[in-house]
């Protein structure tokens, strides 16, 4: 997924991973701490930070922690917004619009949020066929089975939205195709996740939440539109679930994968590319 992780600036960098947190889900940061632990023990920088807007360590102060001169900055958020355009950089004194800030002896480099990159569509074709798999089913056949990659949907933030369409359209046009359609599908705008039933047609059916971790929608609220009866917090989740007829494998959120700790690494080989290549 990256190609650059032994290169020496690197080596004597600190990476920050910013994530939103949460006061009232303790399940919020966790996906945080554990893509940096997986990061840290790979030795890959001098430094590994976590920190949080709803949480400590907190975004304001989190550089008064780094010794390092150079400084990865990778928002653990699904995409871009309201906190990667606005509270991270204002958080953290960097300047507007610029993806280098040079300040206090250090050089600040704030790369794209983890859910833009390109590689997330491959951490979410896996998350589905793992998903599939640990129910103990044989393969299912492609050409039976749909996947739904369900977002919030909001008229907040577009982006978020947008990214949702990008990675169903980006699967959808895959050959061979690992899937006979693939929906993108949302809890409070249409294509409502609640309507499933009736957007895809095959017995099989395969969804999988693109949210950043798990919490109050991906074990109450999707699970509830989904038709599922279980209490998902605390039973786990009973793959595959039959409704209707159909057979229906439910995943945790996208954000939870161990893959994500590579596509938090990625951002940082994309970044070194477009502003370090010739350094």
């Amino acid at each position: 997924m990256s190609g650059s992780r032994e290169s020496q600036p690197r080596r004597r960098a600190a990476l920050v991973v910013a994530g939103h947190g949460s006061t009232l889900n303790a399940d919020s940061s966790t996906p945080t701490y554990r893509h940096a632990d997986r990061i840290r023990e790979q030795g890959l920088f001098a430094e590994v930070h976590e920190c949080f807007w709803k949480e400590e360590p907190n975004f304001r102060f989190v550089l008064d922690q780094v010794e390092a001169e150079r400084v990865y900055i990778v928002p653990d958020f699904i995409s871009s917004g309201y906190f990667t355009e606005e509270v991270i950089p204002r958080e953290l004194g960097l300047e507007p619009g610029s993806p280098i800030t040079r300040r206090d002896g250090k050089t600040l480099c704030y790369c794209e949020p983890v859910g833009l990159h390109p590689s997330m569509t491959d951490v979410l074709l896996e998350r589905a066929a793992v998903v599939v798999r640990a129910s103990g089913v044989p393969p299912l056949d492609p050409e039976t089975t749909a996947l739904f990659v369900i977002g919030h949907g909001t008229g907040l933030n577009e982006n978020s939205t947008k990214i949702v369409y990008e990675q169903a359209a980006r699967i959808a046009a895959l050959r061979p195709r690992p899937y006979a359609a693939c929906h993108a599908a949302f809890m409070e705008q249409a294509p409502f996740i609640k309507e499933w039933r009736t957007i895809a047609a095959q017995p099989n059916v395969v969804a999988v939440p693109f949210f950043i971790s798990d919490g109050l929608h991906s074990y109450e609220d999707i699970p509830v539109l989904l038709g599922m009866t279980e209490n998902v917090r605390e039973q786990g989740v009973l793959n595959p679930h039959a409704i209707d007829g159909r057979r229906l494998w439910y995943a945790p959120a996208l954000g939870t994968d161990p893959r994500i700790a590579d596509v938090i690494v990625a951002q940082v080989d994309k970044f070194d590319a477009l502003h370090f290549a010739n350094a």
